[in-house]
């Protein structure tokens, strides 16, 4: 088992039990690492993150946050989350925290070139899919960005990254999400609900066939947003020949200022999304 002594710059031989292969990743105050049960044989992810300063009881509590969202959320493209371990002080905060997690060979999509929209639809599909199951079982995704959607070696698509995911209706204390993606309400501060995915999938989306950023709330200046309020920007059609008037118009619907103007929940974006992949056919 790990300990307070430990230094993210030396990869350890074990943590918690598991046998560590390789470091694979790390993100702002977490260390990724490839993990073997030698008890199983199984090779899982683990997602190790220490609280060295009070500032990182949030990255603790987004792993014990992923958790719990794993194991609400089931679903073949959403990444499963298998375990988790925890050291907390004696009558005290959680100090060092474990997420064991499916390892996944997989390139993010910002890595991965696309020649056809229908390849992009197929990556999308699957997403939506995933995303709609989540918000059935209560919970938004609220960070759905290239980044956090891998393609595997074999074509299987995977949604990783809970962190941020919350609850339908929580009202965050602070900004959170990714600022080239993030939805109108996030940068606000206001109740976050299904339409918060539909924003950010469209965004990603917007991205996927245009290579395109679509301005937020959080990437124009205060006297600039009028371009994110009256969707004065090109539309994927507008910069991609290749993307139909219907696609291009669904896209630009998931990104309405108002939450009430998207289209409303991930079911219609994904049966919207298979109508228009079945007609390239």
């Amino acid at each position: 088992m790990s300990s307070g002594t430990f230094d993210s710059t030396i990869t350890p031989k074990t943590l918690f039990g598991y046998d560590v292969i390789s470091r694979i990743g790390e993100g702002a105050a977490s260390q990724i690492y490839a993990v073997n049960d030698h008890k199983s044989g199984q090779v899982y992810a683990l997602k190790h993150v220490v609280r060295k300063v009070d500032k990182d009881e949030r990255y603790v509590g987004q792993v014990l946050n992923e958790y719990e969202v794993g194991k609400a959320c089931k679903h073949k493209t959403l990444r499963k989350i298998i375990d988790l371990k925890t050291i907390k002080k004696f009558l005290g905060p959680v100090m060092e925290v474990a997420l064991v997690m499916e390892l996944i060979d997989g390139v993010p999509v910002d890595e991965r070139g696309f020649s056809e929209i229908k390849e992009i639809l197929d990556v999308f599909i699957p997403v939506a899919e995933a995303l709609h199951e989540m918000n059935r079982a209560g919970y938004i995704h609220c960070d759905i960005k290239p980044g956090n959607i891998l393609i595997t070696s074999d074509g299987s698509v995977k949604v990783i990254d809970y962190g941020q995911a919350c609850k339908t209706g929580t009202v965050k204390e602070r900004v959170q999400g990714t600022p080239a993606f993030i939805a109108p309400e996030q940068a606000r501060c206001k109740p976050l609900t299904e339409q918060t995915d539909v924003y950010n999938f469209g965004a990603t989306l917007y991205w996927s066939l245009t290579r395109k950023r679509v301005p937020t709330l959080l990437t124009v200046e205060k006297a600039d947003r009028r371009v994110v309020k009256e969707q004065d920007y090109p539309s994927p059609m507008d910069l991609n020949e290749m993307v139909s008037p219907g696609l291009s118009d669904l896209v630009m619907a998931c990104l309405r200022l108002r939450p009430n103007e998207r289209v409303f929940g991930m079911g219609k974006v994904l049966m919207r999304l298979q109508e228009h992949r079945a007609s390239m056919r």
